[in-house]
């Protein structure tokens, strides 16, 4: 694992971003195409600001997605394809394919559709955050660490659903899903490149269990120890209860 600390959301954001296009304009001259994936959420901004800024041949690139509430319209505030529209899509070049996940059609089914179509499509870079309640994607504790099933129809615990709306994203608690679609953790780990952005103080006491406590699925994100490479990303704020920070 690498880590990197920097004073604040913007700084940690521009270097992740960063990181993330090196190793997507690398693939490309690779491989001729590359294979990603983007998160969402607040602490995700920074990141893809930075991402869009670079000079990247989107032509080339395929993206997926993590996650996104069943039963949420796409117009809502919270929806994450409205998300990556407005906030990725809609601001670069047009890429060769994007996957987004649909949470109002059958969720099994979705989960199928997109298992058969990211199978066929290795993922190269995939960009990541950790929860409050130290979820992968929607994985939340006790995650499930075996399925081999790229997609999955997952409950969302108290914690994640407050953080929610917490950050703004619903008026009410009682508006917050309580079902999602969620890559699976161990597709998540197929990514031959992993950067994780996590800045704030509230992510703070889940980055100190998911690089300190022993790999167990009661914190989802300390799978990531296991990958082979892993970049984090973290400001001051949320790396202050890490021992080596």
């Amino acid at each position: 694992m690498e880590t990197s600390v920097t004073n604040n959301p913007v700084e940690l954001g521009k270097a992740a971003g960063k990181a993330a296009a090196a190793l997507i304009r690398e693939t490309i001259a690779k491989n001729g195409k590359a294979n990603i994936i983007l998160a969402t959420g607040a602490s995700q901004f920074e990141t893809l600001n930075q991402l869009i800024s670079e000079e990247i041949d989107w032509s080339k690139v395929t993206m997926f997605h993590l996650d996104e509430y069943i039963g949420l319209s796409e117009s809502a505030p919270a929806s994450f394809r409205k998300y990556l529209k407005e906030r990725f899509l809609e601001k670069v070049s047009p890429l060769k394919a994007a996957y987004l996940v649909n949470g109002e059609t059958d969720p099994e089914a979705e989960c199928q559709r997109l298992g058969e179509i990211i199978t066929q499509n290795p993922i190269d870079v995939a960009l990541v955050g950790i929860g409050e309640n130290g979820h992968l994607a929607f994985n939340d504790p006790p995650a499930d660490f075996e399925t081999k099933r790229p997609y999955l129809v997952v409950n969302l615990d108290e914690q994640c659903r407050r953080q929610q709306f917490g950050e703004g994203w619903f008026k009410t608690i009682e508006e917050v899903p309580t079902q999602a679609i969620s890559m699976s953790v161990q597709q998540i780990l197929k990514s031959k490149h992993i950067i994780c952005s996590v800045p704030d103080s509230r992510k703070a006491q889940a980055v100190k269990d998911s690089l300190e406590q022993p790999v167990s699925n009661q914190y989802p994100s300390s799978i990531l120890q296991l990958h082979p490479d892993c970049r984090f990303f973290f400001d001051k704020a949320s790396a202050e209860l890490l021992s080596e920070a």
